[in-house]
């Protein structure tokens, strides 16, 4: 879930991206940030309180890597402020912002077993008549739902598993 600060940081950048008319080329210098400084090494130096501001900024500035100049600049207001932290967050909620206003919704499938190609197609299809948008499917493999699937999308669960059905059951027969 994004923090607040998180949110404002995304908001702001998606409010640049839209007025600028690059929407996709925001999403691409933000997951370009997140990578690097979710890095190991790169965020051990740039999360260091004893390293100075000016110095873990300049490390950004000087450091060979394939950053343009506006995603230096995010990169180093994200180090500057002390939210290097939230990076992951602010980079999930401009996508979740980019996907909204191209009225696209990103959904989880999760199965006890991999979906065909036909089956993703299927439920990828039946979604996006429901819901009137672009689905953007993840399936996610987990046996421990024995089958049924889990579908999840915004902030709805619709849980249909063979595992939640059976604990549903249990409870059922130990009330009586």
């Amino acid at each position: 879930m994004a923090t607040a600060a998180a949110r404002r940081y995304a908001r702001a950048i998606f409010e640049v991206a839209q007025q600028d008319g690059e929407v996709a080329a925001w999403g691409r210098r933000v997951a370009d940030v997140r990578d690097l400084l979710t890095n190991e090494d790169v965020a051990a130096v740039v999360t260091n309180p004893t390293i100075a501001v000016a110095a873990r900024m300049a490390l950004i500035s000087d450091a060979p890597h394939e950053l343009d100049r506006e995603a230096t600049n995010l990169a180093k207001l994200l180090i500057e402020s002390n939210r290097v932290a939230d990076v992951g967050a602010v980079a999930d909620e401009y996508e979740r912002l980019a996907d909204d206003a191209a009225g696209r919704v990103r959904a989880t499938v999760t199965t006890a077993v991999e979906l065909t190609l036909a089956d993703r197609d299927r439920v990828a299809g039946e979604l996006s008549k429901r819901l009137g948008k672009e689905v953007r499917m993840e399936v996610v493999v987990d046996p421990r739902i024995l089958g049924g699937m889990k579908l999840q999308y915004g902030d709805r669960l619709v849980d249909a598993s063979v595992s939640t059905k059976l604990q549903q059951l249990r409870r059922r027969l130990a009330a009586t």
